[in-house]
């Protein structure tokens, strides 16, 4: 809604006001547009094993409720572009020209049937022995001195015909502007080439200015009835014309080809001004507009034949159908929504296609403006808060699977007994198990409150908790196999949920404690949620655990005073390890040497005396067998689990130990 002041018929009244509707753009009273669901859509493939990236191409791809995907877009092109193919053939000007050709034949053979003189019938024989061919019997009749006038106007019709349809294959429309063109016409389209060509060749040279395209259009404008606003515009609506012409002769045959520029150059032969100038003008369009496709049969079919300047609209617009197919596939290097062309999906699909491709580019732009996604070193994230959004949504999923022990809200009877009470206090903090210090937090309240109080109320930072001799923290590692048999096996998916499930889990419900993310296939490396949240499955070979429990060792030992937690989530056995000079050995079946560094790794775990808990995506024997080899030197234990109770297996499993630990027992 807009207002604007109305001139008061009373100076000394205020003035009113009209209300309408607001045109300024967009409504500055609209409220932040909701991208909630998109971003919902987008986890749920980031859960199931997607990047950022081909989780948000895959959104726009399919579009939402009531808004078009480019993949719907794209639906819509293929339907238009085989009407396109079915809109007729494109040798309907020879067709033209063939029946002009006979209907001047019979009437001039009428007019000599009825001459009894001899010359008459050597005229007849002379017309039955003209070529076959379409282009060279018109050749052959050039000169002609026609006895018929009705046969005299065919041909000449021939000839105006052809002129038309060459210049209307050049520039749109112009088979209308020559319908009954005379020869002062014909002198204005040479005049309107020479200075079209005179103005690409200044605009070439970066000299032309747009006041020069002005009075060009104002000498010529009846021949651009779109009147381009500028010269590179003018260049593409003429160099996409020529560019189908040339698509349109390459999809007749060789024989219908030859023909037809035999024609055309027949037509121009006889105007060599005009001729040089379709020449110079399609050189320098084709040098302007290289990108353009210059070539290639555009395979059309159909009933009806098509004259050169319909068949060439018919082609500009296939051309148009297919760059834009092109463009909203986004399967090139560096693809972006901001590539489409609005004015070709305007041309090709209507106002309402351009409408739900802005609304996609909208989508695009505000899961970034409103800090859900953002660019690191080129590639898509999670931001910071998307993150918190998408666990929060994987740890949901599995609570709902859990149906006994706890629920995730780690009630502890005995909390604080992990440690001698020491007589002090400090302030609460989210995810503190101690218990309150009553006696301090309400002297606080009345303390904030002061004197003249009538009550106490209590807030959050008057909270206090009893300090014991030792918190309960635990440190925790998850290492989460990242080989390409996850991916093959299906189990990519439900590791990555489940990393992201069990880290959300832990960063909200017990901040104390410290929990690192290790991905391993041939090398193994720490990763942080958002890339975990972005990451694919390694497309190399290798199970390498031994540099995983390496990186996991040290993580813990930054923590000795936590409890560690240590669990393995994989699907196949050790098929790699790291030699002396950091560089990574892969064999399968494992080589010994893979299988006994893994155990020694295993054994230094052990030792630290650090349980780890396996689970195992597969029932292959020579990984349960490793496994059981495992458990028995560590005294871990080991979980058999399919991909769908991954996670409830491995947040359950943490939840009773770290219930254990709070309470000071040891698993």
């Amino acid at each position: 809604m807009s207002a604007e002041p109305l001139e008061p018929s009373n100076p000394r009244r205020r003035p009113g006001y009209r209300y309408g509707r607001w045109a300024g753009g967009a409504d500055p009273l609209a409220p932040p547009f909701d991208v909630r669901e998109a971003l919902d859509g987008i986890g749920d493939d980031i859960l199931a094993g997607s990047t950022p990236t081909d989780a948000l191409r895959r959104l726009l791809q399919r579009g939402r409720d009531g808004l078009s995907g480019l993949d719907d877009l794209r639906r819509q092109l293929r339907r238009r572009r085989e009407q396109l193919r079915r809109s007729g053939r494109l040798d309907g000007t020879l067709d033209q020209v063939r029946e002009l050709l006979d209907q001047a034949l019979e009437a001039e053979k009428r007019t000599l049937f009825a001459d009894p003189d001899d010359l008459a019938r050597f005229e007849e024989a002379e017309l039955d022995a003209l070529p076959s061919e379409t282009a060279s019997a018109v050749r052959a009749l050039a000169d002609r001195q026609w006895k018929s006038p009705e046969a005299a106007q065919k041909y000449q019709e021939i000839q105006d015909l052809l002129r038309r349809e060459v210049l209307d294959s050049q520039f749109a429309g112009m088979k209308n502007a020559l319908q009954n063109a005379s020869p002062e016409d014909m002198q204005r389209v040479r005049d309107m080439m020479a200075d079209l060509n005179d103005l690409l060749s200044k605009h070439a040279r970066g000299e032309a200015s747009q006041a020069d395209l002005d009075q060009f259009l104002d000498k010529h404008g009846e021949f651009f009835p779109e009147r381009p606003n500028s010269i590179d515009e003018l260049i593409d609506q003429l160099a996409r014309r020529a560019a189908a012409s040339q698509r349109m002769m390459d999809g007749l045959t060789a024989e219908q080809r030859a023909e037809l520029g035999d024609l055309m150059d027949q037509m121009l032969g006889g105007d060599l001004g005009l001729s040089a100038e379709m020449e110079r003008l399609n050189q320098q369009l084709r040098a302007a507009r290289p990108d353009l496709r210059w070539g290639g049969d555009p395979r059309m079919q159909g009933q009806e034949g098509l004259g050169m300047g319909d068949a060439t609209s018919a082609v500009a617009e296939l051309s148009d159908v297919e760059s834009l197919d092109r463009q909203l596939g986004q399967q090139y290097a560096g693809a972006g929504l901001e590539d489409v062309d609005e004015e070709l999906v305007q041309r090709a699909l209507g106002r309402e296609a351009v409408d739900d491709l802005n609304n996609l580019r909208r989508i695009e732009r505000e899961l970034s403006r409103q800090g859900w996604l953002q660019n690191r070193n080129g590639s898509l994230e999670l931001a910071p808060k998307a993150l918190r959004r998408l666990g929060a949504t994987a740890l949901k999923r599995v609570f709902a699977q859990l149906h006994d022990g706890p629920r995730g809200d780690h009630d502890i009877p005995d909390a604080g007994a992990a440690g001698e009470l020491t007589g002090s206090s400090r302030t609460w903090e989210f995810g503190d198990t101690q218990p309150l210090d009553v006696v301090r937090t309400v002297r606080n309240a009345v303390l904030r409150a002061g004197p003249s109080s009538s009550g106490v109320r209590l807030t959050v930072d008057d909270f206090e908790v009893v300090e014991t001799e030792r918190r309960s923290r635990a440190a925790v590692a998850l290492l989460v196999d990242l080989s390409y048999s996850m991916e093959l096996n299906g189990t990519w998916g439900p590791a990555k949920s489940t990393a992201l499930a069990l880290h959300h889990l832990v960063t909200t419900r017990y901040p104390q404690d410290s929990i690192e993310l290790i991905g391993f296939s041939q090398y193994a490396r720490t990763l942080r949620p958002a890339e975990l949240a972005g990451l694919d499955f390694d497309p190399v070979q290798g199970t390498n655990l031994q540099h995983a429990l390496m990186l996991a060792r040290r993580h813990l030992a930054r923590h000795s005073d936590a409890e560690p937690i240590l669990l393995v989530v994989t699907d196949g056995e050790p098929t790699a390890h790291l030699e002396r000079d950091g560089e990574a050995v892969f064999m399968w079946p494992p080589m010994p040497e893979t299988l006994a560094l893994t155990l020694a790794e295993v054994d230094r775990a052990t030792r630290a005396g650090v349980a780890i808990n396996v689970f195992m995506l597969g029932e292959d024997p020579r990984l349960i067998d490793f496994m059981t080899e495992v458990a028995r030197r560590n005294g871990g234990r080991i979980f058999t689990s399919d991909a769908e109770n991954l996670g409830e297996y491995v947040v359950s499993d943490f939840l009773k130990r770290r219930t254990a630990i709070a309470s000071g027992r040891r698993r």
